[in-house]
């Protein structure tokens, strides 16, 4: 069995999900061969060394599933880019490149955490060239914490106020270019998150059947992609 999840936006103002998160690691993980964490797991991450006590607490908590056997992968989102190798490393995960191409369930499915097929939000797509750049993150990973946290802080107050006022359709994937980079990518099962929509689209893809599997993000309830022998489930689950 293989788990897939996205957008936890974990913080330390929601225990609940943070609950929720902890006690999926406590058990249908332990049972998994891997997990893997598609983008935005923190609602917001300044630098691997400016973790807090709630950061460092879900960090130990990922050491444990992997030390239990369970590999862990995770992906950058738009909202915690700056995960860095000692993260992981002390988490015991793999920093997993966005795209990623592996295997599950016996096929290549593309993994992506989503915001880069959202196109159409031209002002997101050159913001997102800008701070991914080489140079502007080492930029970042360099300023002084409290200019980190302001610069957080109004990033994110940003991003809330623009995606309320932008079209449902911007903000979403545009439809032309799923097909066009699962073409480039050489798969019929791309998996994502980032738009907080989670179904499963079929669709063609270079005249053959495919589909386009969006995980949840955890607000009211959690959401994970099971990966078996009966094949690919999405399902939700509530919060205890």
């Amino acid at each position: 069995m293989i788990l897939l999840i996205s957008d936890l936006h974990l913080q330390e103002e929601r225990p609940d999900i943070a609950r929720a998160f902890l006690d999926l690691l406590d058990g249908r993980a332990r049972h998994a061969r891997a997990l893997y964490i598609l983008g935005d797991f923190f609602e917001a991450w300044i630098g691997d060394d400016a973790m807090t006590p709630f950061q460092q607490s879900i960090c130990q908590a990922l050491r444990r599933l992997s030390d239990s056997g369970t590999a862990i992968y995770l992906m950058h989102g738009n909202r915690d880019f700056l995960i860095g190798q000692r993260f992981c490393e002390a988490a015991g995960c793999t920093l997993l490149a966005d795209p990623s191409v592996v295997e599950l369930g016996g096929e290549q499915v593309l993994l992506m955490h989503g915001d880069t097929l959202c196109t159409r939000d031209v002002g997101y797509m050159k913001l997102r060239r800008y701070l991914r750049n080489p140079l502007t993150l080492w930029v970042l990973r360099h300023l002084p914490l409290a200019t980190r946290h302001k610069l957080a802080r109004k990033l994110r107050s940003e991003s809330r106020s623009q995606t309320r006022m932008k079209a449902t359709e911007i903000v979403d994937v545009t439809p032309e270019e799923v097909p066009k980079v699962m073409a480039a990518h050489g798969v019929r099962t791309l998996v994502h998150g980032h738009t907080h929509r989670p179904a499963i689209h079929k669709l063609v893809v270079e005249g053959e059947p495919a589909r386009r599997i969006v995980l949840g993000d955890w607000d009211r309830r959690g959401w994970a992609l099971q990966v078996d022998e009966q094949g690919f489930q999405l399902a939700p689950f509530e919060f205890a």
